[in-house]
């Protein structure tokens, strides 16, 4: 049965195309590979498979339960599977935004996990952003790897793959998708001269502590 949008649904879905654009605007993805969901109902809104975001209307983005159920016209995301493991384990989490920005897939290609190079890694939720082990695409290995990566963290690098962000909002998960990309084009920046210092557990504790407020942060 197909769910007919309401108004908020029709808000929402639009808010998950605006965000697609962004993507390959801010240069953090590029065509369709990447992907986007929002909580809702009892399940997610997620973006379709193969279609163009330019394309894209409010009534092409999917509706999957966590049951499993499809409402829509399209069929969602290859990677869905992570997308609704991860909702179903975090419930803090009401957006998720997967993507395969240059630095971070880079970084992925090498199995390379992002260290404490700058206080900023504390706003994924701890002293590291770790890269979880590759899998295939769409499969339920490379669901449980990410969901391994992200525990205590609100992001992580998908080997040989891209990265996942995750917040409260689009909005927060948007905005984490740059910060981690831009800390893993600092990290590449370092390479040619050798690993870089880091910072301690205890001060990426500490600067969490003091981030309780900042910006995106939640």
């Amino acid at each position: 049965m197909n769910h007919v949008p309401t108004l908020s649904d029709i808000d929402v879905r639009q808010a998950i195309i605006d965000a697609c654009l962004d993507m390959n605007r801010l240069g953090i993805n590029q065509g369709t590979s990447g992907n986007i969901s929002v909580r809702s109902r009892d399940g997610i809104l997620i973006t379709p498979t193969s279609l163009p975001y330019k394309t894209m209307t409010p009534q092409d983005v999917v509706w999957m339960g966590f049951d499993g159920r499809i409402e829509g016209t399209r069929q969602p995301s290859s990677e869905w599977r992570f997308h609704i493991d991860i909702m179903r384990a975090k419930p803090n989490v009401n957006a998720i935004v997967h993507a395969h920005p240059t630095a971070c897939t880079t970084l992925s290609i090498m199995e390379k996990s992002i260290p404490p190079i700058h206080y900023m890694v504390a706003v994924a939720g701890g002293h590291d952003i770790r890269c979880a082990p590759y899998a295939t695409f769409g499969t339920k290995e490379l669901s449980h790897n990410a969901l391994s990566a992200l525990e205590g963290r609100a992001a992580c690098l998908l080997a040989h793959h891209g990265m996942i962000a995750t917040s409260s909002t689009l909005d927060k998960a948007m905005w984490l998708s740059v910060e981690v990309e831009t800390l893993a084009k600092q990290y590449l920046g370092c390479l040619p001269m050798g690993e870089p210092p880091l910072l301690s557990e205890e001060e990426i504790a500490n600067v969490i502590a003091h981030m309780s407020n900042y910006g995106h942060k939640d």
